[in-house]
C-alpha cells in the first residue's frame, strides 16, 4: 500500500507520520510535498498512491488546484485548521476533513471510512472478475505454425515472445527462431495465461524467460531488452510499470 501525505508544515508532516503508522504498518509512506507545483509533479511522475493525507493551504496555493490538474481517483483525507473548505473537499474525493490538531478519535474514523471503502472495492471487483471471466477458462498449451510446405507444433515453454510488425503477428522461439501467427497480438494474447506472458506495450507479448534486461527510463518508465531480438528500444509505459513488476515478483 502507497499513502503520500501533502502537508507543507514539517512539524505538522512528523506528527501526522506519526499518528498513521499505527494504523498502516506496512505501507510506503511518501512526503512531504509541500506545494501544489511539486505535489502534481510527483503525482504524474510517480504510481497512484492507494491514499493520501492532504493539507488544504500550500506554500503556493489551495491544494484543489493538485487535483484540477492531475484527475484521481484516489482517496482523500484532508487535513486543515480551517473549516471552510469542507464542502469543496467533498467534492474532490474525499473521505474526511480533520480539523487541526487532529483529534485521535477522528482520525480513527476517517482511517475505518477509508478500510470499509477499500473492502467494499475488493469485494465489488472481485465480483466483476468473476461475472467477466468464464471459469475454469483453458489456455493454450502449443502453438501450430507453418513454414513452407511444413507445420510445427511449438509448446509454449519454447515460446520467447510474441510480437507485432506491420500489423503481422510473429511468434519467436527461445531459439530465436520466428514464425508468422493468424490473428491479431490482442487475439494471441487472450489464449495465453497471463501467468505465463505479460503484454509489456502495445507491440511485444513477452515471458519472462525471454527478458534479458531491465532499465529504469525517463519519466518512470522502464526499459527492456530482450533475448535474441533485434528491437534494443522497448518501453514499458509508466501505467504498466507497477503491474509489471507484480508479474515478474511472483
Amino acid at each position: 500500500m502507497r499513502i503520500l501525505i501533502i502537508e507543507d508544515e514539517k512539524p505538522a508532516f512528523n506528527l501526522l507520520l506519526k499518528k498513521i503508522k499505527p494504523y498502516f504498518p506496512t505501507a510506503e509512506i511518501f512526503g512531504n510535498l509541500d506545494t501544489v507545483k511539486s505535489s502534481v509533479a510527483w503525482l504524474r511522475e510517480n504510481p497512484v498512491p492507494d491514499l493520501i493525507f492532504c493539507d488544504i493551504q500550500l506554500a503556493d496555493g489551495i491544494s484543489f488546484e493538485i487535483f484540477e490538474n492531475v484527475r484521481l481517483s484516489t482517496p482523500i483525507i484532508f487535513t486543515t485548521a480551517f473549516d471552510q473548505y469542507a464542502i469543496k473537499a467533498f467534492q474532490v474525493n474525499a473521505i474526511d476533513y480533520l480539523l487541526k490538531p487532529i483529534d485521535p478519535e477522528d482520525l480513527q474514523r476517517a482511517v475505518d471510512k477509508f478500510k470499509a471503502k477499500e473492502i467494499r472495492s475488493t469485494i465489488e471487483l472481485d465480483m466483476l472478475k468473476s461475472l467477466l471471466s468464464p471459469p475454469n477458462k483453458s489456455y493454450k498449451s502449443r502453438f501450430l505454425v507453418r513454414f513452407g510446405e511444413k507445420i510445427q507444433s511449438i509448446a509454449i515453454a519454447e515460446i520467447s515472445h510474441f510480437f507485432s510488425e506491420e500489423r503481422v503477428t510473429f511468434l519467436q522461439t527461445v531459439a530465436g527462431k520466428k514464425f508468422v501467427l493468424e490473428g491479431t497480438l490482442e487475439q494471441t494474447e487472450s489464449q495465453l495465461n497471463p501467468d505465463d506472458f505479460f503484454r509489456i506495450n502495445r507491440r511485444y507479448l513477452v515471458s519472462a524467460h525471454a527478458i534479458q534486461e531491465i532499465f529504469s527510463y525517463s519519466n518512470s518508465r522502464l526499459k527492456v531488452t530482450l533475448k535474441n531480438c533485434e528491437d534494443q528500444d522497448i518501453l514499458i509505459s509508466r501505467e504498466k510499470v507497477s503491474e509489471f513488476k507484480s508479474w515478474l515478483d511472483r
